[in-house]
């Protein structure tokens, strides 16, 4: 058996996660402030630092996964599947905005979001498949390595319900502030070629 670490990391601000604007799938970068956080989590990771790093290829994330990656000289891979969810419709708008215009919806978002279908977004159920699927191709790719994944707060609740047995009911409830990191051991059986 070989230990395999997830290094989850959540990217550093943007000017929208001040706002209260939904981002989702938008592309806004980091703010001066994001920028800032990056260069610290990388000072951080010095002391033990990834292997690699894989990360959502919106600008917010890459952009935090170049900055610890240039800083430690380690690769960065890009993985789609590691966006954020697709927020459809209320992508772009603020929070109290998404609250007027669709109220029943976001108050279901809040209390029963397995179920709720943002009008021409994601499900979380989509957005699971996706993330699980990217994590076990990565995991296969890089048995035994300190793997970073710079990515959002809805991916990155899914993992931590998935390997920390956390309730998924309260994947929205799961605090990850910007630049949130925390370090998942995984014990995985070997493959048969080693």
């Amino acid at each position: 058996m070989s230990t395999t670490h997830l290094i989850l990391i959540r990217h550093g601000e943007t000017d929208w996660n001040v706002e209260g604007r939904y981002q989702g799938q938008a592309d806004p970068g980091l703010n001066e402030r994001g920028r800032q956080q990056a260069k610290q989590l990388a000072e951080m990771l010095a002391q033990n630092p990834p292997d690699l790093i894989y990360t959502s290829p919106l600008k917010r994330a890459y952009e935090t996964a170049s900055i610890i990656a240039q800083k430690l000289n380690i690769p960065v891979y890009v993985d789609p599947r590691l966006m954020e969810i697709h927020q459809g419709e209320w992508q772009t708008l603020l929070h109290t905005e998404i609250a007027r215009r669709y109220p029943d919806l976001w108050e279901q978002w809040h209390t029963d979001p397995w179920n709720t279908k943002i009008p021409g977004g994601e499900t979380l159920q989509e957005v699971q498949n996706r993330v699980y699927a990217a994590i076990d191709d990565i995991l296969r790719k890089h048995p035994g390595k300190r793997i970073g994944i710079v990515a959002h707060r809805i991916p990155l609740a899914l993992l931590k319900i998935r390997y920390q047995g956390i309730n998924p009911q309260l994947v929205r409830k799961i605090e990850m502030p910007n630049t949130f990191i925390e370090e998942i051991p995984l014990v995985l059986p070997q493959s048969a070629s080693s």
